[in-house]
């Protein structure tokens, strides 16, 4: 499998009057918004967009609302979002065709959601949206993988998916003590979680397929 490839297979899915949605998923720091990103960019070209991308990021809940429920120190793990609400913007982006839809974004320097961020146009036939938990069963997020047209998994070796998640998280402002603990601590509970979710998907992407990370490194 090459990255071609997955060019091939993401343009399939559109097709007319109906708008597809492409989900990638995978552990923190596979490379999920890395693919997306390229994916998008590279199927719109030069020409009019008509591929979007929409992250599951945007749909972290404010800091102030995490120390409201005493989850701050959980920042990423499934409680964490909002995944009612992400699952209803997919069903939305799958309803409504003849107006913008707009989605959150997420702000990686401020660590905090953006709300109206991404404008998806009628002419989007195909959305890309990308994050950990498009697979997984429990709650809200359950409502999730009914609106996806289809699923990848990335697949990364282990430790580049540990060194490309520290070298993140010290990226955006944190020691290298405080990344490494939170990247074992955190994070990996959040890994060990998706790689649970692993075999509900359609098409699980091995590393030799995945484009290199743009600096800084993206999940």
């Amino acid at each position: 499998m090459t990255f071609d490839d997955l060019l091939q297979r993401a343009a399939s899915l559109a097709r007319p009057g109906h708008r597809a949605i492409l989900g990638i998923t995978g552990s923190p720091g596979a490379g999920k918004t890395t693919l997306a990103e390229r994916v998008v960019r590279e199927l719109n070209g030069d020409g009019p967009p008509w591929v979007a991308h929409v992250p599951m990021d945007g749909f972290h809940l404010a800091d102030v609302e995490l120390d409201r429920l005493g989850r701050r120190d959980r920042k990423g793990a499934p409680d964490t979002f909002d995944a009612a609400g992400y699952a209803a913007l997919l069903r939305r982006l799958h309803e409504e065709h003849e107006e913008i839809v707009y989605a959150p974004g997420f702000e990686r320097v401020l660590e905090q959601p953006l709300a109206g961020a991404i404008p998806v146009p009628p002419t989007a036939g195909l959305v890309v949206t990308e994050g950990n938990y498009l697979l997984l069963e429990s709650g809200a997020w359950a409502r999730v993988r009914a609106q996806l047209d289809e699923v990848w998994f990335c697949e990364l070796d282990e430790q580049e998916r540990i060194r490309r998640l520290v070298d993140r998280h010290e990226e955006f402002g944190k020691d290298q003590d405080s990344a490494v603990a939170w990247v074992l601590g955190t994070d990996q509970r959040n890994a060990d979680l998706v790689a649970t979710t692993r075999e509900r998907a359609d098409l699980l992407v091995p590393g030799t397929a995945l484009p290199e990370p743009l600096t800084p490194p993206l999940s």
